[in-house]
């Protein structure tokens, strides 16, 4: 098996065919063909499910499939980092969905015209989910909420998102964790930095939630909120977002439980061109916009 029957396997996948696959490959349908009967038996398994002259991938073709992806984007990996020059290839980049749905737009529209030969997918996914992906190399980056283990990814800080209490429009006010004294709390999964400040401002002040509803999108949570159903912590630009926002209260949180940093993450020690690309792209945009917000206030 070698990087070349991948590629060729990984083509016939993805443009759903022989005939198609070597026309993109520029090669003859006999070699795709050869090359790919060569790799089945080599495996001694069946990567295709043949239907006359359809394929459909077999369950064993999608394991292989998913092996071939990882080890042909670190082949490419491993080509940009003893070239100079610009960055170029895949670069599967993870975030936290209200990250990737605010912050991110303007920096990788920045990105793309900029490094048009890097081929960016964004993963969205739970601050677990993309830690594990960093450390599997499933992810060459992400996004995420501090605090993570430190001892496992190189990092660098990009936002310090300030957070707020919201709750319906006409709840009274929020003035300590005593307040929310039975109060039912909308958060994410256990683990989510924004649900663990709510938890810790809540015991520094000695209360206990009645209950904690947990939610998998910040759109349900505001909407859940609007309803009555609870109060929660979130970010304070995600609800520059909500149109309605005549339906909602905000309350200030003690800084000490504020504010949530959210850093770039990537394996230690596994940095790349692409990754230094991002980091500039991100500072730049971040520091534009800042120092426009101060230019605003003066």
């Amino acid at each position: 098996m070698d990087l070349t029957d991948l590629r060729i396997f990984r083509s016939v996948v993805e443009q759903g065919g022989i005939t198609r696959a070597a026309e993109t490959l520029n090669r003859v349908q006999s070699n795709v063909t050869t090359r790919v009967r060569q790799l089945e038996k080599d495996l001694g398994v069946d990567l295709f499910i043949r239907e006359g002259k359809r394929l459909h991938l077999s369950p064993t073709g999608k394991v292989l499939l998913d092996y071939a992806d990882r080890l042909l984007d670190l082949a490419q990996e491993a080509r940009d980092a003893v070239h100079e020059g610009a960055p170029r290839g895949p670069f599967r980049l993870g975030a936290m969905e209200s990250t990737a749905a605010i912050r991110l737009p303007r920096p990788l529209s920045a990105f793309y015209r900029r490094y048009d030969e890097v081929k960016l997918d964004l993963h969205t996914g739970t601050i677990a989910e993309l830690c594990a992906g960093v450390t599997t190399g499933e992810l060459d980056a992400a996004l995420v909420a501090e605090p993570i283990d430190d001892a496992a990814f190189d990092k660098a800080l990009i936002y310090d998102e300030a957070l707020a209490i919201v709750a319906h429009a006409d709840h009274a006010p929020i003035r300590s964790a005593r307040d929310l004294q039975r109060e039912t709390i909308l958060a994410f999964e256990h683990g989510c930095p924004y649900r663990l400040r709510m938890q810790q401002w809540l015991a520094h002040g000695g209360v206990m939630p009645g209950r904690i509803v947990e939610m998998s999108s910040w759109h349900a949570i505001i909407g859940c909120t609007v309803a009555r159903m609870g109060v929660s912590v979130l970010p304070r630009m995600v609800l520059t977002t909500f149109p309605e926002a005549k339906y909602l209260s905000v309350h200030a949180l003690p800084a000490e439980f504020g504010h949530a940093p959210t850093v770039l993450i990537w394996r230690k020690g596994g940095g790349s061109s692409k990754i230094t690309a991002l980091l500039d792209v991100l500072t730049k945009q971040r520091d534009g916009k800042a120092a426009r917000t101060r230019k605003r206030k003066r």
